[in-house]
């Protein structure tokens, strides 16, 4: 029964230059394992806490030595006679040591860094690629490969930008992983000739996504059709399009209004569904992301009543990748699709439950990346291991993204030579 002989962690930086951590376990037989989280992020008030050290000499307050000082001292020795293949009991270990509903005594990093890393030594203990080794430990069905969706522009509170909505998003229709990798780097690049024959700069932001500002949201989407037909792709045939609205910062709690500066309009929560029902007619999208306030329950019924047959209906800050508000949105019946982000609860466990629950209830599953990344590519491991429908990892540059993007053409190729 392989042991823990150490287990400990260090600050390093993520892809916006901010630090995050990375943790390293060595097991008895001498095994060694690494694994990173990411870092700051723009969060709904529904995810778990992040441990920040509040020192503002350091980082602007936002370093984790408080974080590594908890994994030493704290997690390190509870773990020290669990064995390392017994995930579930690994975690439930940690969210017992934590003893908070939201993770604000250790850390969501924190926890999440331990469970990440305690995956990656099981799986390499057994000799198994991780994402057979996650499916094994929480019982799933075989694996199976998601769809990637590129956000080839950013905007909101992902770009120094005047577009309104986080993300404009680049959706191949299924094929392989290479194939549909491909598609999505050659409408990026042919994207990138398109801002420029426009007379528009080609900077991108923390996703890897285009960032020039523009004189419409619809322009973005019109320069997307031109940039996939220039590349050789037909719309609505090879591709679809979809929006990470991002709504809760838009809305005005004081006004009850959403405004949309770059647009110079504001909407209602029923005005606004109007907008995206024309949106929908008019072009190829079947993707929207947040397209209300995180707590606006009964509009996202209305939404998703009037619109969900035909499009995907996501909840990111609806849900926090928290169980409890999943459960109250299938009760109250808003959005049929859940996007999954490992730090926004903590634990392999309680995603992979999340998850479960999901598919109970036909909800699509997205795994998604985060706005500050690091080169580790555990999330495309989990979202093969489940069986996720989708997985976002950002646009098409950027090393945080392409090495997650690399994972997955990596995986098809072992799958394909598995015959699965």
């Amino acid at each position: 029964m392989p042991k823990i002989k150490s287990l400990t962690a260090r600050e390093i930086l993520d892809s916006r230059g901010w630090p995050t951590l990375e943790a390293e376990i060595i097991l008895d037989n001498g095994l060694k394992a690494r694994a990173s989280v990411p870092g700051v992020s723009p969060v709904s008030v529904y995810e778990a806490v992040e441990l920040r050290d509040g020192d503002k000499k350091r980082y602007q307050g936002l370093g984790v030595l408080k974080a590594i000082t908890k994994i030493n001292e704290v997690i390190a020795p509870a773990l020290a006679d669990i064995d390392i293949l017994k995930q579930a009991e690994i975690d439930k270990k940690l969210i017992e040591l934590d003893g908070t509903e939201n993770k604000s005594n250790l850390g969501v990093n924190t926890i999440l860094a331990v469970s990440l890393v305690c995956a990656r030594a099981g799986a390499a203990i057994n000799n198994q690629e991780l994402f057979e080794y996650l499916g094994e430990t929480f019982s799933l069905i075989n694996p199976g490969m998601p769809t990637p969706i590129f956000n080839i522009f950013n905007g909101g509170r992902h770009a120094d930008t005047n577009l309104d909505f986080e993300e404009f998003l680049i959706i191949p229709k299924k094929a392989g992983a290479s194939e549909m990798v491909q598609e999505g780097a050659d409408i990026f690049h042919a994207l990138g000739d398109e801002l420029k024959n426009s007379g528009y700069d080609t900077d991108t932001g923390v996703e890897g996504g285009y960032a020039p500002d523009l004189d419409s949201s619809i322009e973005a989407i019109e320069l997307m059709l031109a940039a996939s037909i220039r590349a050789g792709y037909n719309p609505g045939k090879d591709l679809w399009l979809g929006v990470d609205v991002g709504s809760s910062i838009l809305f005005e709690e004081n006004t009850k209004r959403y405004v949309f500066p770059l647009d110079n309009a504001y909407f209602t929560s029923d005005t606004l569904i109007g907008l995206y029902d024309s949106w929908f007619k008019k072009y190829p999208i079947i993707y929207l992301e947040d397209g209300l306030a995180e707590d606006d329950w009964k509009k996202w019924h209305d939404l998703t009543a009037e619109l969900g047959k035909d499009i995907m209906i996501v909840g990111d800050d609806l849900f926090a990748t928290n169980i409890n508000r999943l459960r109250k949105g299938i009760q109250e019946q808003a959005a049929n699709s859940l996007v999954i982000k490992l730090n926004q609860v903590g634990t392999l466990t309680e995603a992979v439950e999340c998850v479960k629950l999901a598919n109970k209830h036909n909800y699509r599953v997205i795994v998604s990346s985060r706005s500050s990344e690091t080169n580790d590519d555990f999330i495309v491991d989990f979202a093969v291991a489940v069986r996720a429908d989708y997985l976002k990892a950002g646009s098409l540059s950027r090393g945080e993204r392409i090495s997650k993007y690399n994972r997955l053409i990596e995986i098809d190729n072992i799958l394909k030579r598995n015959g699965k």
